[in-house]
């Protein structure tokens, strides 16, 4: 029900033109989550699924304000006719609350920690694609200087804050949150860029919770002793977390490259610039992490078990979109 539910909400939100309708999608795909978030049994699951609540809460109902605010002094309800420029402020707060942009993303890696590897997934690819669809439909309207300031504080905290983790849901939060960033600077100026940059995000990011996933991995710790249990299955992580960083060869350069060229066509030099030096934060923790997962052995003392390979066999699922995230370049327009 919860999954069937999580589907109808985004897929509600998407099709729908009135602004009553896309706040009920929005409301629909909240309450089905939260099932999946406190699933477990476990405090720290409670304890997300209650700030994740309050969050989403607060966020409808600033978007839920914004449309009537704009439905009061246009008398539109159409969601691509916002433009009343108090609504459009409180709508960018509103959906940057909801997709964890800075300065409202405290919550997104306290909840991210709080769930299960399954449940990340959801809340950082099928949860954030109403808010950008929303983004998406409002962009022309919408303030360049304040989205861009938000774009590039995202990227900057999004690298910042990702270096001094150990837990590898948090790491992949705050690199989710430089992602946002990178998608929001250029929705002003090219909104299907936006779509392809999330699109490519959500693959990757997919490849790296399912990989997770299979191997158990939670911390930095139990990662470094996995490698023993499908080391083919490790190394592909190196390179989905290599193509997460956006290094040449691999799928992730290919939406940093576009966006780079798009904001240079733009004359917004400066920005680009500023953008792509701080994607090397985030290239620090995805190194750190490839490390971790390939290259360290770890210290044989006499009391060190070796972890047995698995038999489990990997999902046809994984290595498919594993290939994709490691091989897309070539494809690019």
């Amino acid at each position: 029900i919860s999954i069937s539910s999580l589907l109808l909400g985004t897929t509600i939100t998407i099709s729908s033109n009135h602004w009553m309708m896309a706040w009920t999608g929005l409301e629909i795909n909240t309450l089905a989550i939260l099932p999946l978030i406190s699933k477990p049994h476990h405090p720290r699951a409670i304890e997300a699924a209650t700030k994740y609540f309050l969050v989403q809460a607060a966020a409808s109902t600033l978007l839920l304000f914004s449309s009537t605010t704009n439905a009061l002094f246009t008398g539109q309800w159409d969601v691509t006719q916002l433009t009343h420029p108090a609504s459009c402020l409180l709508l960018t707060t509103a959906i940057s609350i909801k997709l964890g942009l800075v300065p409202f993303h405290f919550w997104f890696p306290e909840v991210l920690q709080g769930s299960s590897l399954m449940t990340s997934l959801l809340l950082t690819t099928a949860m954030k694609f109403p808010p950008i669809t929303l983004l998406l439909m409002t962009s022309p309207s919408l303030n360049h200087t304040l989205l861009t300031t938000m774009a590039i504080a995202s990227a900057t905290l999004g690298g910042w804050a990702g270096l001094n983790q150990t837990q590898v849901r948090k790491i992949l939060a705050f690199s989710s949150i430089s992602h946002l960033g990178w998608m929001t600077i250029i929705i002003t100026y090219n909104p299907k860029l936006t779509l392809i940059t999330f699109y490519l995000y959500c693959m990757m990011t997919a490849t790296a919770f399912l990989t997770l996933k299979t191997t158990k991995i939670l911390k930095l710790s139990t990662m470094m002793t996995a490698w023993t249990k499908i080391p083919a299955l490790s190394a592909t992580l190196m390179l989905a977390l290599l193509s997460l960083a956006g290094l040449p060869p691999l799928t992730g350069f290919l939406p940093k490259w576009i966006i780079i060229q798009e904001l240079t066509k733009q004359e917004m030099t400066p920005m680009a610039t500023i953008i792509a030096l701080l994607s090397l934060l985030g290239l620090f923790f995805y190194l750190r992490l490839a490390y971790c997962a390939t290259i360290t052995l770890p210290p044989n003392s006499s009391n060190y078990m070796k972890q047995w390979r698995t038999n489990k066999p990997v999902s046809t699922l994984t290595a498919t979109i594993t290939a994709m995230t490691i091989t897309l370049l070539p494809f690019s327009p």
